[in-house]
C-alpha cells in the first residue's frame, strides 16, 4: 500500500475509534443518569409506586439518537402491566430526584433520633442503615421496608439511628436483660425533651378537660 492509503485508512480509523468513544460516553451517561430504583406517585392510585428503567434500551437507543425511555419493572405490575406508564412524566430535568435513596436522605436531613436525639446529616451509602419506629414502638431499617410503602410510614413514623434501633430491638426481643431506668417518654417509645415534656402534657390535660 501508498502512504497516502496508510494516511486514509488511518484517518478513518480514528474517526471510528472516536465515534465509539462519543457513543460509549453517552451510552454511559444515559445509564447512570437513569439507574436505580425510583418512586413516583401512580397517575391511577394516587399513591407511590416503586419503579425501575429499562436501562439497556435506554442506553442503546441514546446510540441512535434522544434515549427512548419506558420502565422495565414497577411495584403495580403484573397486574397494571398494560398502563401507559404516564408516571414518567414525573421524571423532570432531574431523574436523581427521584430516586429512592434521594427521597430517603431528603426525608432525614435535618431530623433528629427519637431517643438520643442525634441530628441526621447527610446519610452515606456505605454506613448504617437508619431506622423509623411508628406508634407500636418497633423499629424497622429503611431499606426492609418495601419502598412504594415508605412515604405512608414517613408521615406517620420518627426516624431513629442505627445504634438506638440496635439498644431497642435488643431491649424488645430480651426483656429480661434489660434493666429499663425511669424517664420520660413519648408514645412511640421516643425521649422527651423539656420542650416536648411540656406539650405532651398540655396534650394529657386537653384530652382530659375533653367531655366524654
Amino acid at each position: 500500500m501508498t502512504s497516502p492509503t496508510y494516511l486514509l485508512i488511518l484517518v478513518a480509523l480514528v474517526i471510528l475509534l472516536g465515534a465509539l468513544a462519543f457513543w460509549f460516553a453517552e451510552a454511559v451517561r444515559v445509564f447512570s443518569r437513569y439507574r436505580g430504583r425510583m418512586l413516583f406517585t401512580c397517575p391511577e392510585t394516587g399513591k407511590a409506586a416503586c419503579v425501575k428503567v429499562a436501562l439497556a434500551d435506554a442506553a442503546r437507543s441514546s446510540l441512535t439518537g434522544r434515549p427512548q425511555i419506558h420502565l422495565s419493572e414497577c411495584s403495580r405490575w403484573p397486574e397494571r402491566q398494560s398502563c401507559g406508564q404516564e408516571c414518567l412524566s414525573e421524571l423532570g430535568a432531574d431523574p436523581q430526584n427521584c430516586l429512592v435513596w434521594t427521597k430517603v436522605s431528603d426525608w432525614y436531613r435535618g431530623r433528629a433520633c427519637a431517643y438520643c436525639h442525634k441530628p441526621f446529616l447527610e446519610l452515606a451509602w456505605h454506613d448504617h442503615r437508619p431506622a423509623l419506629v411508628g406508634p407500636d414502638r418497633k423499629t424497622v431499617q429503611w431499606n426492609e421496608v418495601t419502598p412504594e410503602k415508605l412515604p405512608e410510614l414517613f408521615e406517620t413514623h420518627l426516624p431513629v439511628c442505627w445504634n438506638c434501633h440496635i439498644a431497642e430491638t435488643f431491649r424488645r426481643e430480651y426483656p429480661e436483660k434489660v434493666v429499663v431506668r425511669p424517664g420520660n417518654r413519648g408514645p412511640m417509645g421516643e425521649l422527651l425533651t423539656e420542650c416536648k415534656k411540656q406539650d405532651a402534657a398540655s396534650r394529657g390535660l386537653e384530652h382530659v378537660a375533653r367531655p366524654s
